[in-house]
């Protein structure tokens, strides 16, 4: 929509106007005012932090500075190479140099300017066998965080997904914390480990009925909330974006709601749209997914508030935004919790499949898939293998998989499954037959495929699949469990299965930008004074999923590109990638972009 500058009253004045609080949006925010910018940040949800505060805070930044202690070897053309592979015909070569450029750059700013604070982690690239995959070195997590620093401005962090919490308390994304709580019941360092765990939780609860210690995605977006307030940028949450303003071809503004009165924005530098991608647009992705294309369900855990807002208001402006990645979204098998009172939890299926003992099936009763694959993998192959309306899969175990790690949401023992099998999220049979009339599949087709897949579990192996050959697969697997971490026999009866839908962790196409950020028109064009960062802005992973934290790494990384940029910093980035067969340089870490 177009209006006169002249007669626009502007309530609000500032240099860079951010839509959106998550990650995306206040890396942008402090960079850009940690050069001086006046800054001001709308949130439409009543809570900061966005999908972020969900998510498990791994950033994927090749040649970062703890990632180089860990894997001293790796290069920046190995990590061109494996992006290269992984994105195919979708590879974007100039911005995946300014990513390399920058990325680990921007962690060493966020650590020296910010209370960000990261720690290196185990994690393998997803798929480390390929061409410049590694087994270690390249992603880094948030480390934790005491909400307490935020002070009062503690009760607008938003709280961590529900359903992947232990009565409020969270996970560490590490698996070096996780494997305590699987191993409560046979070691004595474990349970000792577990019991202070919660014990401090406990108090947490008892004083400010929230867990205050927290981790992973949860500690990113609230050290970024921190960091931006303590710039003095104010974070209005509960403050939708209504409109974009332009005049003459360029954007300067936008009208929006502020504690219930319409106001407007005035934005000197540009406005940067920040608002979460648009997995809760149940219209566009009726339009992009292809399981709702044919009549399928899905289930996202991410915020409800991310409905496309961005890509909306771009739209509003004449600019079209299409949708044409392969994988529209960074897919997530997501089973559904029943909550007393009605309604449903969502519950991502981030641990159980890559345990021994669990396998998925479709729904007819067959497997399909390495089940230890990334999340996305698993979901891109359901994808494939469902091709009418059941887009779903079971997970199947037995009595002493549950006991020992638990399934979904049905936590191990010693905790109770009982009212999960009376509300029907846990399904339960005596025999495999049984099991079978429970989840609507033939009972010799499920008897079959589990003593298909005990046949080589036996002796330690998939032989269908291969689970257990990767890095990854075994990362987050049970290592005391030998040969292979990831395949245990299923046979001790009762049986178990939950059933899994498809779901999200956010959308990965969206709105085209230039490697600043910049929205670009129809044509190919800036569009002047507007700019797109986090889950609006395309993917540069061009709809692939190759490790932990390669979203959040990208989002911060172009965050901290806008910033600069918008303080008139890094005009030079934008740069041809080398050409095929070209010298590089040797190490990631061994070249910077001219400022």
């Amino acid at each position: 929509m177009t209006h006169d500058t002249q007669a626009i009253r502007a309530d609000l004045r500032c240099d860079v106007l951010v839509i959106g609080a998550g990650a995306g949006g206040l890396s942008t925010a402090i960079t850009a005012a940690k050069q001086g910018l006046e800054v001001i940040v709308l949130e439409k949800a009543e809570v900061f932090g966005g999908t972020t505060a969900f998510s498990g805070g791994v950033l994927w930044i090749p040649g970062n500075h703890h990632g180089r202690a860990q894997h001293p070897g790796d290069t920046r053309e190995a990590a061109r190479d494996y992006l290269r592979g992984e994105a195919g015909d979708c590879f974007d070569a100039e911005a995946v140099e300014a990513f390399l450029d920058k990325g680990p750059e921007m962690v060493e700013f966020f650590e020296r300017e910010t209370a960000v604070r990261f720690v290196p982690t185990l994690y393998p690239d997803y798929h480390p066998t390929r061409p410049g995959g590694v087994d270690i070195g390249r992603s880094i997590l948030a480390a934790p965080f005491d909400l307490r620093e935020l002070g009062q401005e503690m009760r607008r962090m938003r709280p961590p997904l529900e359903t992947i919490t232990f009565i409020g308390m969270m996970f560490n994304s590490s698996n070096a914390d996780l494997k305590h709580f699987f191993n409560a019941t046979r070691s004595l360092t474990s349970f000792g480990y577990v019991v202070k765990r919660l014990a401090i939780h406990l108090k947490e609860l008892a004083r400010y009925r929230r867990g205050v210690n927290v981790t992973s995605g949860n500690a990113l977006a609230a050290r970024l909330a921190k960091s931006a307030l303590d710039l003095g940028v104010p974070v209005h949450t509960g403050a939708p974006a209504r409109e974009l303003l332009q005049a003459e071809g360029r954007v300067h503004g936008a009208r929006a709601e502020i504690e219930g009165r319409e106001v407007t924005i005035a934005a000197r530098r540009g406005v940067v749209l920040a608002c979460g991608g648009f997995a809760q647009d149940l219209e566009r992705i009726r339009r992009v997914y292809p399981h709702l294309q044919r009549g399928g369900e899905h289930h996202s855990p991410v915020p409800e508030s991310n409905t496309g807002d961005g890509l909306a208001m771009v739209e509003a402006l004449g600019v079209p935004v299409t949708c044409d990645y392969p994988q529209a979204a960074a897919w997530m098998p997501t089973s559904l919790v029943p909550r007393k009172g009605g309604g449903v939890g969502k519950f991502p299926h981030l641990l159980d499949r890559y345990k021994p003992g669990v396998i998925g099936i479709g729904p007819e009763g067959q497997r399909f898939c390495n089940e230890s694959e990334s999340y996305h993998d698993v979901g891109a192959a359901m994808l494939e293998h469902c091709r009418d309306e059941l887009t779903h899969m079971w997970l199947i175990c037995d009595q002493a998989c549950l006991s020992q790690y638990g399934l979904g949401y049905a936590k191990p023992a010693p905790m109770p499954v009982g009212g999960l099998i009376r509300n029907g999220y846990l399904k339960r049979g005596r025999t495999l037959a049984a099991l079978a009339q429970q989840i609507g599949v033939e009972p010799g087709r499920l008897e079959h495929t589990v003593a298909e897949y005990n046949a080589g579990a036996a002796v330690g192996e998939d032989r269908q699949f291969g689970r257990g050959t990767t890095s990854f697969n075994r990362y987050l697997a049970d290592p005391q469990h030998r040969p292979n971490p990831c395949v245990a026999p299923i046979h001790k009866a009762p049986f178990y299965a939950v059933k899994v839908y498809m779901g999200d962790l956010g959308t990965f196409d969206g709105i085209r930008t230039d490697v600043y950020g910049r929205v670009l028109d129809g044509t190919g064009e800036g569009l002047p004074g507007l700019y797109a960062v986090g889950n609006d802005r395309r993917s540069i992973m061009g709809g692939s999923y190759p490790a932990a934290g390669i979203t959040l790494g990208p989002i911060m990384t172009f965050g901290y590109i806008t910033g600069r940029h918008l303080a008139g910093i890094d005009d030079a980035l934008a740069h041809r990638a080398p050409a095929a067969g070209t010298p590089q340089e040797d190490q990631v870490h061994g070249h910077q972009a001219a400022d």
